[in-house]
């Protein structure tokens, strides 16, 4: 998704100019928003066959990142902007990527639908690190419960994988897709903190794009995963989808409903995402879903909604 697709994080770049009430479209527009997002970890999980999930992210963050970055000069962005905010620009970049690949990895080995739960950890983690480190945005004793919630969801939603099969690979790819929480939230905490806060929505996602795309498809090439794409119709659907929808439309979609729109009304939306990908997986890729991930699983968002709203 690149990262969210980052809810959490682009909300921290947000233009402060005069928001309103969700209306009727701007709701529709969020459903839609998070349904596409509920489709990230299955589209790329569909294809791994065919395509590697560290070739998928490589080539569209490389693409999107171009599409992106030609947005930006149209909107009069050049070189010295970038330069400005140089030391910020990498360290997001470097965040973006790691949560992706972290991504990329853990769906060698998980299902899609427990991704799309635990990489949404993410707002907790953020929580945790602007309680630390930003003035003002300490927890109250409402979003301190919320966290000790969603952390004993998750450890419920991770108890099932020692009795199913595959236990110990399924349990390591739930864990890097907590370690690809943190990484989104390690991203928000370095807008939040660092002059990339006042810096427009578009320069930050040109720099995460672009700077992923640059490291990743070396890697790629090296471990030999763009050597092994078997280009089917499906392996070419999935990337357009993940590319044009979710790495450049979904996101700019975001970034302007956020200008107009209060964001914690918006980010109410953000817990249909995890829904959504937990029943596409269910349903498209007949994952099978344990009463036990399930209970923890609603814990955690149980817990995220108390922490972020």
């Amino acid at each position: 998704m690149e990262h969210t697709r980052r809810l959490t994080r682009t909300e921290a770049v947000a233009s402060t100019t005069a928001r309103r009430h969700l209306d009727l479209q701007a709701s529709g527009l969020m459903v839609l928003f998070c349904l596409a997002l509920g489709l990230q970890q299955v589209a790329i999980k569909a294809v791994a066959a065919d395509i590697s999930p560290l070739a998928q992210v490589a080539l569209r963050s490389a693409i999107a990142g171009l599409l992106v970055a030609a947005l930006a000069y149209r909107h009069g962005l050049r070189l010295p902007d970038f330069r400005a905010h140089l030391g910020p620009g990498l360290l997001v970049g470097l965040g973006f990527t790691s949560e992706f690949v972290f991504v990329a990895w853990g769906l060698n080995h998980t299902l899609a639908s427990h991704m799309s739960v635990f990489l949404y950890t993410a707002p907790v983690f953020a929580a945790l690190g602007l309680h630390l480190w930003v003035p003002g945005e300490q927890l109250t004793r409402r979003q301190w419960a919320g966290v000790g919630l969603a952390f004993a969801g998750m450890a419920v939603a991770l108890a099932p994988t020692t009795a199913v099969e595959n236990a110990g690979a399924i349990l390591l790819g739930d864990a890097l897709g907590l370690l690809a929480g943190f990484s989104w939230a390690a991203t928000t905490l370095v807008i939040r903190r660092s002059s990339l806060s006042e810096a427009p929505p578009v320069q930050t996602l040109c720099c995460q794009l672009v700077i992923a795309g640059l490291l990743l498809i070396p890697v790629a090439t090296l471990l030999g995963d763009l050597g092994r794409i078997h280009a089917t119709g499906a392996v070419i659907a999935s990337l357009a989808f993940q590319t044009l929808v979710i790495s450049f439309a979904a996101l700019l979609l975001w970034f302007s409903l956020l200008r107009r729109y209060f964001a914690s009304q918006l980010g109410i939306f953000s817990f249909l995402s995890p829904v959504f990908g937990v029943l596409f997986g269910a349903a498209l890729l007949g994952e099978p879903l344990t009463l036990s991930f399930i209970a923890g699983g609603i814990a955690l968002l149980a817990g995220l909604l108390m922490v972020t709203r």
